[in-house]
């Protein structure tokens, strides 16, 4: 396996800001989900921080930043700064998920206010 999720990713979908990494193993893109599926909140944030800085940019598909997104907030469900972070995202490749973006920013608001 690849050293980091960071690594594994800009191996599969590559990097806007770095050369994609030689590497002579076969990529499946099911491997990559199942790493993801399973990585700590922080590694998740570090791969989507390190591929994608600023929400326009990035290889990384779509879904993929939707499902990183929603497995760093189900295992942190009580940050506003990373619900409005995912809401960015979502209106950004919206509109199917503005809905879920305008919730995401309520609740955001309703913990700040608590």
């Amino acid at each position: 396996m690849h050293g980091t999720l960071t690594e594994h990713a800009r191996c599969l979908y590559g990097d806007e800001y770095r050369s994609k990494p030689k590497c002579d193993r076969e990529h499946r893109e099911h491997y990559f989900v199942e790493e993801l599926t399973f990585a700590d909140a922080d590694v998740i944030l570090a791969m989507l921080r390190e591929l994608c800085p600023n929400v326009v940019d990035g290889h990384l598909p779509v879904w993929i930043r939707n499902l990183a997104y929603r497995l760093v907030l189900l295992q942190r469900p009580d940050e506003p700064s990373l619900m409005r972070e995912a809401a960015g995202s979502l209106y950004m490749y919206g509109p199917d998920w503005d809905d879920i973006a305008a919730d995401l920013r309520r609740q955001a608001d309703a913990l700040d206010s608590q």
